[in-house]
């Protein structure tokens, strides 16, 4: 690569593409990478700031921003994404399924730690829908040393950075607990918030059940549902706070579950319940009574991984102190929101 005054440009390729900015009009390339510059393309290239040009220059040390990119993707690119034309040298990855966003946040760091590139991607752990935006990739220079892309190659391996697990759990049962709608003194408005947002990912409520503070049956409820009714989760509502009425947390123990954790520092969902019960690991979750008004809890971080089988440890939840606390804003995409809250 050289550089040359642009009204000595005729008959030299372009090594980058040149773009174009006008505002409420266009911003994209006037020229390609590639394109053998003519003597009417001049006035063009001058008219958008450009009075010198980077054009080839061979060097078998150097690779093009563009082939630079194409390595970057490949370290990222998994099962189930798709992945942009190359453009300015960038390529972006789009998700092709629904499912669970991953990354492997320690590799990604070092990547972009390596300095002249950089991956941009959304937030891991979270849920993402066919056709979203996952990453971009690209090099800060035009070009780069072959041998520093070969090094980040090799220091990454094989194993690819980002993956899109799609949901597998598709049965559910709802245990709705509490003496005051098992008795009927009020109606039961927590189960259809749940059944709403179950529907969102495509899973089935297969069997629902009002049950008194009793944690025996509860108990008998939970591995009846599991056993006997074939639910993949089991989401029991009400009963979760320290009340001596409250048998639910109680009640999940006694299943022989192992419990990963009985509260999360979240809010809204601070006593939240995970557990996972039996050689399938199937999960138990109690939801406190947040899930039922609050727009966004922990119930909404949790569950895309949930769905897509992605055990949940104790670290992972007490991670989520830095960024817990939802502050309700008026326009609210959490746990999906860009540069906000991420587990």
């Amino acid at each position: 690569m050289k550089l040359i005054r642009t009204e000595d440009a005729v008959g030299s390729v372009l090594c980058h593409d040149l773009t174009q900015i006008i505002k409420g009009v266009t911003k994209d390339a006037v020229f390609r990478k590639g394109h053998i510059v003519q003597p009417e393309d001049i006035p063009v290239l001058l008219s958008i700031g450009k009075e010198h040009l980077y054009v080839w220059e061979a060097d078998e040390s150097m690779l093009h921003e563009n082939d630079a990119a194409r390595i970057l993707v490949d370290l990222c690119k998994s099962e189930g994404m798709s992945e942009s034309a190359v453009k300015e040298g960038k390529i972006e990855l789009a998700a092709a399924v629904d499912g669970l966003f991953k990354v492997d946040s320690k590799r990604l760091q070092l990547v972009n730690s390596f300095g002249q590139m950089m991956i941009a991607t959304r937030h891991g752990n979270t849920p993402v829908h066919k056709g979203d935006k996952l990453c971009g990739t690209r090099i800060i220079p035009l070009v780069i040393e072959k041998e520093k892309m070969q090094r980040v190659q090799e220091l990454c391996g094989a194993e690819p950075l980002l993956k899109l697990w799609p949901y597998q759990i598709k049965r559910a049962a709802v245990l709705a607990t509490g003496s005051e709608v098992f008795h009927g003194r009020i109606k039961d408005t927590f189960t259809p918030v749940i059944e709403a947002k179950l529907a969102e990912f495509g899973v089935e409520v297969i069997h629902k059940e009002i049950l008194d503070d009793a944690p025996e049956q509860i108990t008998a409820a939970i591995k009846s549902a599991i056993e006997e009714k074939g639910a993949e989760l089991v989401l029991c509502t009400g009963g979760m706070s320290v009340d001596p009425d409250d048998q639910t947390p109680l009640a999940i123990k006694n299943t022989g579950a192992r419990i990963v954790s009985y509260g999360a520092p979240v809010l809204p969902g601070a006593m939240f319940l995970l557990a996972y019960y039996g050689e399938a690991q199937v999960p138990v979750l109690g939801l406190p009574g947040c899930v039922m008004y609050a727009k966004r809890t922990i119930f909404d971080l949790a569950l895309p991984r949930v769905l897509a089988r992605d055990i949940i440890t104790a670290e992972e939840l007490a991670a989520l102190g830095e960024g817990g606390l939802c502050l309700s804003c008026s326009v609210c995409t959490y746990p999906a929101c860009g540069f906000g809250k991420g587990w």
